[in-house]
């Protein structure tokens, strides 16, 4: 084999390690498209680059990998879903303390599974890897809750956080703890805690 010969070789390697390398980044990239959704965008908005947010939704899975999840016990499941039982029913005569509520159950739940409960944003990073789909909803009932302890959040804003936290709440505990239409007095309206479209839907509505 000559020169020339050796040179094209070198070229055609090249050029299939190129091709190679492309596809490969193209499927780790679309792997993490795939599990972790809405999350994928936000990190992308949150970092300089495409590459630093998937090395940051990489580091999430590999931080995730090492956590101890664990299934809920029949009688903590039972808990839980009484508790939520409660706190729906308590809404109707004080909303801002059932949201209260809500965000103390929720926070207990996901410590109760084995994710972090002492760092808000390392329980989101953490969640996000196996919730990524209703995460948006929780960020969204933490978010009313802050303005809740403030003094800032309307009865319909109070509402909503109640539906989103129940968004996550069914995913941790495996069902939806309570059925979409409210089980409370007859005097309850109708749509006291009905879901609720999302606000982009909202709009489009």
């Amino acid at each position: 084999m000559d020169t020339g010969q050796i040179i094209m070789l070198l070229i055609v390697l090249a050029a299939v390690a190129a091709c190679a390398y492309v596809a490969w980044t193209a499927l780790r990239r679309q792997s993490l498209r795939n599990r972790f959704g809405p999350e994928y965008d936000r990190a992308v908005a949150e970092h300089d680059t495409r590459t630093e947010a998937e090395r940051d939704l990489r580091d999430r899975e590999r931080r995730h990998a090492e956590l101890e999840l664990r299934e809920l016990t029949p009688e903590d499941h039972a808990r839980f879903v009484v508790r939520w039982h409660a706190l729906q029913s308590h809404f109707i005569d004080a909303p801002a303390d059932a949201v209260g509520e809500a965000d103390v159950l929720v926070r207990d739940l996901i410590t109760a599974r084995g994710y972090p409960g002492d760092d808000d944003e390392e329980q989101l990073a953490q969640l996000s890897v196996d919730h990524a789909a209703t995460l948006a909803s929780y960020r969204e009932a933490k978010e009313i809750a802050d303005r809740n302890s403030r003094g800032e959040a309307a009865t319909e804003d109070l509402r909503i956080a109640v539906v989103r936290y129940r968004e996550l709440v069914a995913q941790l505990l495996g069902e939806d703890p309570v059925p979409a239409e409210p089980t409370t007095p007859a005097a309850t309206p109708d749509r006291a805690l009905a879901p609720t479209p999302r606000r982009d839907e909202e709009v489009h509505a």
